[in-house]
């Protein structure tokens, strides 16, 4: 059985092209005791996978050349000598970009795929989903009936963070590129409004949309639009850093806020998180969305595109702005 994969080839300077990965073959192994052997269906694509190609200190250690690029996968167990998965299974596990994966099951989480088809536990029930309940709900320390913005509206994660808001009573305000995205984020997933950034001017439609000010933005593209969230955020307002989408593909030196002393004249914080701070809490998170999601009070949105070999195009649609909601590639 032969298992086709993309490695790391060499590190992309702007956005990565075909180039930088190498599309490998090799054979299946049998497994050994205590292994499971996977069969990969979905593979998740997200922008944090661009920060994994640099050679930088980060949260994570960065994909070493030539290795099996990085990414969290959902399949099926084809093969076990592992008490605890039988063959049958659905499962999650950061197995990367291939077709199969074997590992010794530690870390490895059982899908229920009777509440939500397999692709959503990359979504809603999984990364992206957990990304925006803590980042919104800790870091953020969202009260009820606050004002939130968020920038990546129509994104995994940005869609998951305005509906949350919404369950809280908040009002929520995404932004997001282009009137089609609006329009979605709007009519499909109860956003009190959207900001087409791509033809509105931010400040003024933020004056519009949210007169009292900010209390919360979260944000996912960094650059101008962060630095004009924080002309117009209130007292004791939270900023929270989720990425910076924006800058990943910079040539140049990245570009931060420089309108950062508006968090000193309104006693506000800007804090930056990664989901691995969360860990301890995921199991509180996943029990809660999905309860959420059982009770229709959170909607998944997903992007599927087709064919392992797309890869590396389809890649690159995260920073093109071409999907909406979590992006996911199905794997045969």
């Amino acid at each position: 059985m032969l298992n086709h994969q993309f490695r790391l080839a060499q590190r992309p300077v702007g956005f990565p092209t075909h180039d930088t990965f190498q599309h490998t073959t090799e054979e299946v192994r049998e497994i050994q005791d205590g292994e499971i052997l996977v069969k990969i269906q979905y593979i998740s694509l997200d922008p944090a996978m661009r920060g994994w190609m640099n050679d930088a200190k980060s949260y994570i250690a960065p994909v070493a050349i030539g290795d099996v690029m990085r990414a969290d996968t959902v399949g099926e167990v084809i093969a076990s000598k592992n008490p605890k998965f039988a063959v049958g299974d659905f499962v999650n596990y950061s197995f990367g970009v291939q077709e199969y994966g074997i590992c010794d099951g530690k870390g490895v989480r059982k899908l229920d795929t009777s509440l939500a088809p397999l692709p959503v536990y990359l979504g809603v029930l999984g990364m992206a989903g957990m990304t925006g309940y803590f980042g919104l709900l800790e870091t953020g320390a969202l009260k009820d009936g606050e004002t939130v913005v968020v920038s990546g509206a129509a994104g995994a994660v940005g869609l998951t963070v305005g509906q949350i808001a919404k369950i809280k009573g908040c009002k929520v305000i995404g932004i997001a590129g282009g009137a089609e995205k609006c329009k979605m984020v709007v009519e499909e997933f109860g956003f009190d409004a959207c900001i087409d950034y791509k033809s509105e001017n931010i400040k003024k439609a933020l004056r519009t949309h949210a007169p009292d000010g900010i209390d919360v933005y979260f944000d996912n593209v960094g650059g101008t639009i962060l630095d004009d969230v924080l002309t117009h955020i209130r007292k004791k307002a939270r900023i929270v850093i989720c990425g910076a989408i924006s800058q990943y593909n910079n040539t140049t030196a990245v570009q931060g806020p420089s309108n950062y002393l508006s968090l000193l004249v309104n006693n506000a914080r800007m804090e930056g998180f990664v989901i691995f701070d969360f860990l301890k809490q995921y199991a509180q998170g996943l029990e809660q969305m999905g309860q959420w999601v059982k009770e229709g009070k959170i909607k998944p949105q997903m992007h599927i595109a087709e064919g392992f070999d797309s890869f590396p195009e389809t890649l690159l649609m995260l920073f093109e702005g071409k999907n909406t909601g979590k992006l996911v590639l199905k794997v045969a």
